[in-house]
């Protein structure tokens, strides 16, 4: 009875596996790998404890879009036009718009980047991920998009054992990196600690995954297996970020060496810890990128889809002309923006984290109102705890991104 009952519920499960995931793997992208990369090899374990600690409002974020998804069947734009308005539609879209701006960039130069790693040149690398994003789209079914997106998940775990290769300490990893003091009066770790709460709570996670959920054609009935899957997914994401700043805390930190980017953070871990050290590390940074490319533009066209009424379902394929045509214009105009000559894609990468964490409160204004709202989820509404955990975060962005604000003003570096 307990063997049936177990089977069935895996098989529900296995059903409705797939938005959790994927949002939670894509937050792992080019820019979140950079900006773990850079903080394990500039102040070692010390950002493990706050890695740990995130995974609690990732999830509460997250849960509170699957919940509108399951309970209202419409995506995060529209029910802001439909309750507030075109006027807040935009505010919301405009913040949501700047920041996939910037992540698509970050995404494509991190595949630009991963060339180096494996000594190709970046243009072919960058002009196939974008094809190969590009074709996507003419599926013309979202099981088939889900499951291109959890293959690419999945080289994601690579991060797992390229920790393991560099042999971390564990008790270091406890005494320093969870119960170590934390220098919070370096200007460089609170931009940091900024830069990795952006990587971990992105805008375009609200907005994809409750898209997600409505294209899935999942209802209430769904909603504790949707939860579980958010649940894993969270904890999976961070323990890859966890992965990646022990080994550049256990290699990078301990020889002093900086790096600015992950291609810069593969390529020098490759005399410490071999070549395969590195392939691994630029083959999860492919898979990351091209992940975090696909969700942040497809969640772009979700979006301004929902908000103006254009037909904007993955099942429909390029039938839906408008949601189709502006998913490839984000898909090649970033591509393309990548394959300029010259530009500083490097330096964007850990402020355009930064930015994501301090516009979120924007985006998580919006979420909460949606779903203390009693007439759009019933008596489904957020508990205190969920309100108390959300509102923390936004006031503990705002207070950090004030605070850094003022510190730059009048003691500048």
């Amino acid at each position: 009875m307990f063997g049936t009952t177990f089977k069935r519920r895996a098989l529900r499960y296995l059903a409705v596996l797939g938005p959790g995931l994927v949002v939670m793997f894509a937050d792992t992208e080019a820019g979140s790998i950079t900006t773990a990369a850079a903080s394990g090899a500039r102040f070692g374990f010390k950002m493990i404890l706050l890695q740990l600690l995130l995974i609690v409002p990732l999830f509460v974020v997250q849960e509170m879009t699957v919940r509108l998804g399951t309970i209202t069947g419409k995506g995060h734009a529209y029910l802001i036009r439909e309750h507030y308005g075109i006027g807040w539609a935009w505010v919301s879209l405009g913040t949501m718009l700047v920041t996939n701006v910037a992540a698509l960039v970050t995404e494509f130069a991190g595949i630009a980047g991963a060339a180096k790693i494996f000594g190709l040149p970046s243009a072919p690398l960058v002009v196939t991920a974008a094809g190969l994003l590009g074709i996507v789209i003419f599926t013309r079914s979202y099981k088939r998009a889900e499951v291109f997106a959890l293959a690419l998940c999945a080289i994601e775990l690579l991060f797992i054992p390229g920790a393991l290769a560099a042999h971390p300490a564990l008790h270091d990893v406890v005494e320093t990196g969870i119960f170590g003091a934390q220098p919070l009066g370096d200007r460089t770790y609170l931009l940091l600690i900024a830069s990795n709460i952006g990587a971990v709570i992105m805008p375009w996670m609200i907005f994809y995954q409750q898209s997600a959920v409505v294209d899935k054609r999942l209802g209430p009935g769904d909603l504790g297996y949707a939860r579980l899957d958010t649940a894993i997914g969270s904890v999976l994401t961070q323990w890859i970020m966890i992965a990646i700043v022990a080994t550049t805390g256990a290699t990078l930190f301990v020889h002093h060496v900086h790096v600015s980017d992950a291609s810069q953070a593969a390529l020098a871990l490759q005399p410490l810890l071999g070549r395969m050290a590195g392939v691994t590390f630029g083959a999860g940074l492919i898979g990351a990128s091209m992940l975090g490319a696909f969700v942040v533009s497809i969640a772009t066209a979700w979006g301004f889809g929902e908000a103006f009424g254009w037909r904007h379902s993955l099942n429909d394929g390029i039938r839906a002309k408008r949601f189709s045509a502006l998913y490839l214009v984000c898909i090649f105009v970033a591509a393309g923006v990548v394959l300029i000559p010259g530009l500083p894609l490097v330096s964007l990468t850990i402020d355009v984290e930064a930015f994501n964490g301090f516009v979120l409160p924007i985006v998580l204004v919006f979420l909460l109102f949606l779903v203390n709202d009693r007439r759009i989820v019933g008596e489904r509404r957020n508990g205190p705890l969920a309100n108390v955990i959300t509102v923390g975060l936004s006031i503990g962005i705002v207070a950090l991104g004030a605070w850094m604000a003022i510190a730059t003003l009048f003691h500048p570096a």
